[in-house]
């Protein structure tokens, strides 16, 4: 079918649907969400925390399977207010959760990971990774001879009607992609080249970029700015986190 991106190597899809097609063809799928699932995930991971991701919402059913496997909940920024705790802010995980296990739903980046969960392998990157977690990738597709898929999240759209889609594209999921896709060999499809290139043409102002973009300053108008700081750093960790036994742990390369 010519939506798989085939015969190249290294492909890019969108969103929770794309991470579904990405996980049917049996690729190994990078999960990329910049603002801030896959950096708060990068974070919590290098400090030897124990994440496992659950689709929203926190409900009984989310608050049940934390219970089953001994872990704590990560709430959103606002809950985390009001019930204490771990949140989606990276800042809140430090070297005291070496060991730790907890469960993190979000809208996009947990929604997706829990949707490709049965693909060949599930990354989680970031700018905070970039490097290393394409070096992980390269390897394990020359191992496995599977091909992989960089699968940006994006937003959705709060007000949307019911029948419009609510996937927004975010350019801070782009840039993300764009700067992993660099770093992955391998040919690439033309969408993955698109994304590549709005990243090299830019790659000089990410940090700006990711400041200012729409998602940034939501945060920064919602008291957190510092999240935003974190998010941007470039190759500023070492760990991989992949996918096993419905956790993520960090892949040693």
């Amino acid at each position: 079918m010519f939506f798989d991106q085939m015969p190249f190597d290294i492909k890019l899809e969108w969103g929770q649907r794309g991470a579904r097609a990405a996980a049917e063809r049996g690729d190994i799928v990078i999960i990329i969400d910049v603002l801030s699932f896959s950096s708060t995930v990068v974070t919590a991971i290098q400090y030897g925390a124990e994440i496992y991701p659950y689709p929203p919402p926190i409900n009984e059913q989310a608050k049940a399977y934390a219970q089953s496997v001994d872990a704590d909940i990560v709430w959103g920024r606002a809950e985390s207010l009001t019930y204490g705790g771990h949140s989606l802010s990276p800042g809140s995980f430090t070297a005291a959760d070496k060991g730790k296990r907890f469960v993190m739903c979000s809208l996009n980046g947990a929604a997706c990971t829990w949707i490709a969960a049965d693909a060949r392998a599930v990354l989680i990157g970031c700018a905070l990774n970039a490097s290393v977690v394409a070096e992980a990738a390269n390897r394990l597709r020359i191992a496995s001879g599977c091909s992989i898929t960089v699968v940006p999240c994006g937003e959705k759209w709060s007000d949307a009607l019911e029948q419009e889609n609510t996937l927004r594209p975010s350019i801070e999921d782009d840039l993300g992609a764009g700067m992993i896709l660099s770093r992955l060999t391998g040919t690439k499809s033309p969408e993955a080249e698109v994304c590549l290139g709005a990243y090299q043409n830019t790659k000089e102002r990410m940090k700006e970029l990711l400041w200012d973009c729409a998602s940034g300053r939501e945060l920064r108008e919602r008291g957190y700015e510092q999240d935003v700081i974190h998010c941007s750093q470039l190759d500023h960790m070492t760990t991989v986190p992949i996918l096993k036994d419905h956790k993520f742990v960090g892949l040693s390369i």
